[in-house]
């Protein structure tokens, strides 16, 4: 089985559409989505539609759970706050009641998901060090657990387990403006991040268009 998981598409409808047709080439058996399907971009509605319409496993993001009001986003920075509230203002009862029904965890015989952490997946605490990968890995009953929620792709390991931050989709931050998306290979046990142009010229466009703060169309360019 080959699997395709990507995660923080954050409503970049360019960069989505660009990585599943990447998937699409690379003869993928399944999808999985880490969450936060929506925030800082301005497409959450025609994102959601999509991953509807993928009818795959996903969970939750921060951001996803902020648009229902199950995360404070009193602490996120002025420009995600202003994100949220935009994007509320854009969705309709039926989107947001997709939004509430994702799960904080997925767990199959093969794989393990959560945006955050293992252990207090709810408070969505961030992964940047092994000590806390490592906390996540001792809880995790599969081999493999992907996550996402830092925009950095990562990997740690302890023993035969696997913890994989597959990037960012709509955001990433690690320098490299390309949009990242992960295959896994279960029968051949590889793991192996990639990373796709998209038009970013017309997301932001569509940011600034929106009214949205300027930094969120801007950041896209360096992979900020």
């Amino acid at each position: 089985m080959r699997y395709g998981i990507f995660s923080d598409i954050h409503s970049n409808l360019e960069a989505f559409e660009t990585v599943l047709e990447a998937l699409k080439k690379e003869g993928i058996d399944k999808y999985f989505c880490v969450g936060d399907i929506v925030g800082y971009a301005a497409n959450p509605k025609e994102c959601i539609k999509i991953m509807q319409e993928l009818n795959c496993p996903i969970v939750c993001g921060n951001h996803d759970w902020a648009l229902i009001d199950w995360v404070d986003h009193t602490y996120f920075n002025p420009y995600a706050k202003a994100a949220v509230e935009w994007t509320k203002s854009q969705l309709n009862d039926s989107e947001r009641n997709y939004l509430k029904d994702l799960p904080l965890i997925y767990e199959d015989e093969e794989i393990t998901m959560v945006h955050g952490t293992l252990e207090k997946p709810e408070e969505f605490d961030y992964i940047f060090d092994e000590s806390s990968a490592l906390r996540t890995l001792d809880i995790c009953r599969t081999k493999v657990c992907f996550i996402g929620h830092t925009h950095f792709p990562a990997e740690y390991s302890k023993g035969t387990k696997r913890l994989v931050n597959v990037g960012s989709v709509g955001q990433p931050r690690d320098g490299n403006p390309k949009a990242a998306y992960c295959i896994y290979d279960a029968d051949k046990n590889t793991i192996e991040i990639k990373r796709v142009e998209y038009d970013i010229k017309a997301t932001m466009n569509k940011i600034l268009a929106a009214g949205l703060p300027n930094i969120l169309a801007f950041r896209l360019v360096e992979g900020r």
